[in-house]
């Protein structure tokens, strides 16, 4: 099976005998296998067998409450993105042994924001709206521009003035961006919602901010979410 979890959440992997038989699990053995996306190994990260217990990952846990009723779920506190791979269970209860294969992704939702970089005689008058993405994973996103005017209320795709930064990886593996949108006030922007659309592989649906321009001024208008 395939599983999708969100980085630093706790995570069970499941492996389950099926019809939940009472096992004495003094005849029980499991071990559990990774091998990580960018490694052609697998490693054992945790063991129990008689009165064997092993662990590679700390925190790594079967219940053995649950191994007599036939669950073997390996539980991992705060996954890392590093722990993304395939996952393998190696189950025995004596004299008969099965296996089974999860693959597990690791993801991250980006955290949005929206301001307004004010006009100044440096920038040409020009203001600027930035959109900044920050700690998402897989780096597979999507970031458009988009208005509402009071004349006009259907939305307006906006591709000039729009430019999207290189994306950056930060120290824990995830991503940040950002897209900024260069404005030249005008007595036409009373009024106009802009709106940063962002798209990710992950997300059921684009999330959206936006911002008011509420008149020509060289003070920002405040940002809204």
């Amino acid at each position: 099976m395939t599983q999708v979890v969100f980085l630093h959440d706790n995570v069970t992997i499941c492996c389950k005998v099926p019809g939940s038989p009472h096992l004495d699990i003094t005849t029980v053995g499991i071990i559990w296998f990774l091998k990580k996306e960018c490694d052609k190994h697998e490693v054992s990260i945790y063991e129990f067998y008689g009165n064997h217990q092993k662990v590679s990952r700390p925190g790594a846990n079967v219940s053995l409450l649950g191994l007599e009723w036939g669950d073997a779920s390996l539980h991992l506190p705060r996954i890392e993105l590093s722990e993304a791979g395939e996952y393998r269970c190696k189950l025995v209860v004596t004299p008969e042994q099965a296996e089974g294969i999860t693959r597990l992704y690791v993801v991250a939702y980006p955290t949005m924001k929206l301001f307004v970089k004010p006009a100044t005689e440096r920038n040409g008058e020009e203001q600027h709206l930035i959109c900044k993405l920050d700690g998402f994973y897989p780096e597979d996103f999507k970031i458009k521009w988009e208005k509402r005017t009071l004349k006009e209320p259907r939305l307006e795709v906006l591709t000039e003035g729009v430019d999207i930064g290189n994306t950056v990886e930060n120290d824990d593996g995830t991503f940040s961006v950002t897209s900024s949108l260069s404005l030249k006030p005008a007595l036409e922007d009373h009024g106009t919602v802009y709106y940063c659309v962002v798209s990710h592989r992950f997300l059921l649906v684009s999330e959206r901010l936006n911002v008011t321009l509420l008149e020509k001024s060289k003070h920002p208008p405040a940002p809204r979410t």
